[in-house]
């Protein structure tokens, strides 16, 4: 018999992901796809608004370019 993945509402999955409780009961692993396809840009940013992000990126704890 197939298992099915457990219901959950958006907020709640994300309220539990960030309280870094385990994820696998909601997930369907078997589907999951990697999507390897990337298109790099260039953009011109404001140096203060860059400021910003990097303010921001500190914060949640990632890079500048994540």
């Amino acid at each position: 018999m197939k298992k099915q993945a457990k219901k959950i509402t958006t907020e709640d999955f994300d309220r539990q992901f960030d309280k870094g409780e385990d994820m696998a009961g909601f997930l369907d692993v078997k589907k999951a796809q990697v999507n390897k396809q990337i298109q790099r840009i260039n953009v011109d940013i404001p140096v203060q608004f860059l400021m910003k992000i990097d303010v921001e990126a500190k914060r949640i704890g990632v890079a500048r370019t994540a």
